[in-house]
């Protein structure tokens, strides 16, 4: 297992640099290997990441081609999404959807209701329960740190 402090001060330097830069955790992981010869799972990778206290910075992904796939609706009793109108809340899964790390529902300010997960590269998608529909700005960041609190409260337990 590959560890943070198996690490150069060049090495961390460059890191640091290249996550300012906005590089994601795998062309971090391609880097390493390019420039310093060193094969980094991705799951080290994000270990590193985390005990060096970098930050990734997310991007926006593109609509997928297929929904993912849903869980059935008895998953998550929709009173369990707490938070009513005005407000932006989550639940997150006992077990995750399957191709997922970890997957939930979210019920937005407006009432609107959907399903978000993590898949197992780390992408996220979120898949509203009415077509079409587009969460507002102050959503999607409320929905953001909602879920950071959320996964962060998770514990050891989680893969992340």
């Amino acid at each position: 297992m590959f560890q943070s402090k198996d690490l150069s001060e060049e090495q961390i330097k460059k890191l640091r640099q290249w996550t300012a830069e906005g590089e994601q955790l795998a062309d971090l992981q391609r880097k390493m290997k390019e420039e310093f010869s060193l094969n980094v799972t991705y799951m080290d990778m994000r270990f590193v990441v985390l005990d060096l206290g970098l930050e990734i910075q997310s991007q926006e992904e593109p609509e997928p081609d297929e929904p993912a796939e849903q869980a059935d609706d008895s998953a998550v009793a929709p009173e369990a999404l707490g938070g009513g109108p005005g407000e932006v809340s989550i639940t997150v899964d006992n077990i995750a959807v399957p191709g997922a790390m970890v997957s939930g529902g979210v019920n937005f300010s407006d009432g609107e209701r959907g399903r978000w997960m993590i898949d197992e590269m780390g992408r996220p998608s979120l898949d509203p329960d009415t077509a079409g529909y587009q969460p507002t700005r102050d959503d999607l960041v409320a929905f953001q740190n909602e879920l950071r609190k959320a996964l962060s409260e998770e514990g050891p337990g989680r893969p992340f």
